[in-house]
């Protein structure tokens, strides 16, 4: 039965690969969520994805519900997708030089966008965060920006803060290496409270080069904003001369066509991208009107490059992703399995007796262990992630693919069919009847 327990899965091959892998990566991990801290025990090792689904190196195959933390929205090893990377891989793996699939995926995202007329291509989510945030400052010639507590924008120095003690206003360093002196430029308001952040900006605004944020947080669970929440920063910026960034790294291309921008109706100066639009290879952007981008280098004097950007692999992934899902009905049908998913996990867990919050958009949705709705990162923490955690061992024992961390959104894909979601809710059944006996 697809909800059984299997007591008999085999990691051996995993456990081996592991304690290797420790002697010579730091935590023997190249990103710290993949280390399985939050849920224990050691990680899993994978040797392929397909369509829905992972594999490990020892053969045993999950349901999977991370997608690569966003990108995989047609499935993993998507044919078309594959295609279109072999063929560019054998005109070379890196040019460095301007090509024409660079201008097509620029075409298809300021064709989705209307606040984008020119973009930049980069690498990283954190490249975009990063060049965003100095873009701003270069044309409004201020220095701090506002963000939000349990939204996560890459491993900028400026944006790794958490509240400092005392007055939360202003950020102190949430990781060893972040100058005191960077937080500082950083204020902090918790995320969906717009009275504090315009409390914070009609003290400090004049100083305020950008508001960033993420339109729909996925690095605190999934949580969405409440009305208003958008539409009161777009005119805090306004107010203040300030400028609006959308961080759309996880919902661009993700919960509809364009971004979440498309849907609540809020246009951002500054939108940054990635996973989707890179088709799962490290390719990120950040964009905006043409007069702003025309003070980037080499047309302005806000400077930004990389050898890598505009990679001929990650243009090709790009490309072939985002046809597949301009088609007429797409993100309706990804809307229906994340909505029939959450329903399946939220019915799991009341039938045992247990509080879930579950919520979806588009490919994107999230489960929260709690009684209450999660609008922000305090009420984040206050989930039980203890519970969390078991339930994720459960699942994974089951064939279950989930995020490791109760902190991080989940993402279902056009490949997954009802096959695939029956076996999510079945082992959600089975997982929950466990953990109340």
């Amino acid at each position: 039965m697809s909800g059984k327990r299997r007591t008999d899965r085999i990691r051996a091959g995993s456990d081996v690969l592991h304690e290797r892998a420790t002697r010579v990566l730091a935590g023997g991990v190249n990103s710290p969520v993949r280390a399985f801290k939050a849920v224990g025990g050691s990680p899993v090792f994978v040797e392929r994805m397909a369509g829905a689904y992972v594999y490990d190196v020892d053969g045993n195959e999950y349901v999977d519900l991370v997608g690569s933390w966003g990108p995989a929205i047609v499935g993993h090893a998507h044919p078309e997708v594959v295609a279109a990377v072999t063929v560019a891989a054998a005109r070379g793996l890196s040019f460095g030089a301007c090509h024409a699939a660079e201008a097509d995926l620029a075409e298809m995202v300021v064709g989705a966008l209307p606040s984008v007329d020119v973009v930049r291509f980069v690498n990283s989510g954190t490249e975009a965060s990063m060049s965003a945030i100095r873009l701003a400052r270069g044309v409004t010639g201020r220095s701090r920006v506002l963000k939000f507590i349990g939204c996560y924008h890459g491993h900028v120095d400026g944006l790794l803060v958490a509240a400092g003690s005392g007055a939360a206003t202003f950020g102190a360093p949430d990781s060893a290496g972040v100058p005191d002196s960077y937080a500082q430029e950083t204020l902090l308001a918790p995320y969906n409270d717009l009275a504090a952040a315009e409390r914070i900006m009609d003290e400090y605004g004049r100083g305020v080069a950008a508001i960033l944020v993420e339109p729909v947080a996925g690095n605190m669970g999934y949580v969405e904003p409440v009305a208003g929440f958008l539409d009161g920063l777009r005119s805090l910026c306004d107010r203040h001369g300030s400028l609006l960034v959308f961080d759309e790294v996880m919902t661009g291309f993700r919960v509809a066509w364009g971004g979440y921008q498309n849907i609540c109706g809020v246009r951002p100066d500054i939108t940054c991208l990635g996973k989707v639009v890179g088709g799962g290879m490290p390719v990120a952007a950040y964009g905006g009107p043409r007069a702003l981008m025309e003070q980037v280098s080499p047309l302005g004097p806000v400077y930004q490059a990389g050898t890598l950007s505009g990679n001929p692999l990650g243009m090709a992934a790009g490309v072939a992703t985002l046809r597949l899902c301009a088609v007429e009905g797409f993100y309706g049908a990804l809307q229906e399995k994340a909505s029939v998913l959450t329903a399946g996990l939220q019915h799991a867990a009341t039938a045992s007796g247990f509080s879930v919050q579950t919520g979806s958009i588009g490919g994107m949705l999230g489960m929260a262990f709690t009684d209450r709705p999660v609008h922000d990162f305090m009420d984040a923490e206050a989930c039980d992630h203890d519970l969390y955690a078991k339930f994720f061992r459960q699942m994974l024992d089951r064939g279950v693919w989930l995020p490791p961390s109760g902190y991080e959104a989940m993402f279902v894909s056009s490949a997954h069919d009802d096959r695939a979601i029956d076996r999510v809710v079945s082992a959600a059944h089975a997982s929950f009847t466990d953990l109340s006996a």
